[in-house]
């Protein structure tokens, strides 16, 4: 039987989370590159671009510069399986803008806390 948002492994996820946007509205490359998990099978899908492995995440972060990342959360639902593996998914309305946009990372807990495996952003349709 697999446990579904034990206490602990929800809050360490939600921190984790929260760490994220705090990285990412403050345009902190550094330690949103070190949110991802340092591997080669790490995984982003962007708005409009794809990208293999960390050091292409990574590069990719460090190109594009600081941008205004300045949004609005809802609908985030966080969840935990075990102690060591998570989802986070949300809605985001950027400021300034109607679209939609939507964001969901996969997380695992690893020797160094907890790393995002997988990530995906898009917007709605209009």
């Amino acid at each position: 039987m697999l446990d579904i948002n034990l206490p602990q492994a929800l809050s360490e996820l939600t921190a984790a989370f929260q760490s994220y946007e705090h990285a990412l509205l403050g345009n902190d490359i550094e330690a949103l590159n070190d949110l991802f998990w340092d591997s080669p099978k790490t995984v982003r899908y962007g708005v409009r671009e794809l990208h293999y492995g960390h050091d292409a995440i990574a590069q990719f972060r460090r190109d594009r510069g600081s941008i205004d990342q300045r949004r609005t959360l809802r609908n985030t639902v966080i969840t935990t399986l075990g102690r060591d593996f998570g989802t986070t998914n949300t809605e985001y309305l950027p400021a300034g803008g109607e679209r939609v946009g939507r964001q969901s990372q996969t997380w695992v807990r690893t020797a160094c806390g907890w790393k995002i495996v997988s990530a995906h952003v898009s917007f709605l349709s209009d």
